[in-house]
């Protein structure tokens, strides 16, 4: 009798650990599930926007100075975004201002995305500038970086001035474009010349030269 009376103990005990294993095992998996939804969630919500305005005309300031106008069809704001951005997918005109309301430049872009935390702005596609000076400025992607005061651009450019036309890749210019660099130049043309439409390879012979403006 004692045997059995300990028998049935330990198989009682047996079945009550087994089935608090089970419930546990439950549990788990459906906290494991609702952690789970909770995290596709939060990732969701991350990747949409928190803002979207359609046909914007704004001015943007900084320290109680007005920087620059900003017009675009459309204005989107990703701030859970890493980093945050602000996107204009639609094309945007932006008029830089200097500190006393004058437009320092006019840009344009097919595309630009601006980097609020590094204040870098991103240009892409048909990215055309006009200077205060009327130099005019032709590229496909361009940044300005408001930090460090530079705009700058990897790419092919071409720089229109009075009395002639520059082509080359690798540009570096202050904000104000007035001292800028062309790093690789493949061609200088008068205004009577026609620049060529489709940008050419850099050749050995202009590989080490620069063009600098300085004025």
């Amino acid at each position: 009798m004692i045997l059995k009376r300990v028998n049935t103990y330990l198989i009682s005990k047996n079945i009550t650990a087994t089935t608090l294993v089970a419930v546990m095992f439950v549990l788990f998996s459906a906290c494991s599930g609702k952690n789970k939804n909770l995290a596709d969630a939060i990732s969701e919500n991350d990747t949409l926007p928190s803002m979207t305005s359609l046909g914007v005309t704004t001015l943007i300031s900084d320290s109680g100075i007005t920087r620059y106008k900003i017009v675009t069809e459309e204005w989107t704001i990703f701030d859970k975004k890493n980093p945050p951005y602000w996107a204009f997918e639609k094309g945007v005109y932006l008029e830089k201002f200097d500190t006393l309301f004058n437009i320092d430049a006019s840009i344009k872009a097919d595309t630009a995305y601006y980097y609020e935390k590094k204040k870098l702005w991103e240009l892409k596609g048909n990215v055309q500038i006009l200077s205060q000076r009327g130099d005019k400025f032709s590229t496909q992607q361009l940044y300005w970086d408001e930090n460090k005061k530079r705009i700058y651009s990897d790419t092919f450019i071409q720089i229109e001035q009075e009395d002639k036309a520059i082509t080359g890749y690798g540009f570096e210019s202050n904000q104000e474009l007035t001292e800028y660099e062309i790093k690789n130049t493949t061609g200088i043309f008068t205004i009577e010349d026609t620049a060529p439409a489709t940008p050419p390879q850099p050749t050995d012979s202009l590989s080490n030269d620069s063009i600098k403006k300085d004025r």
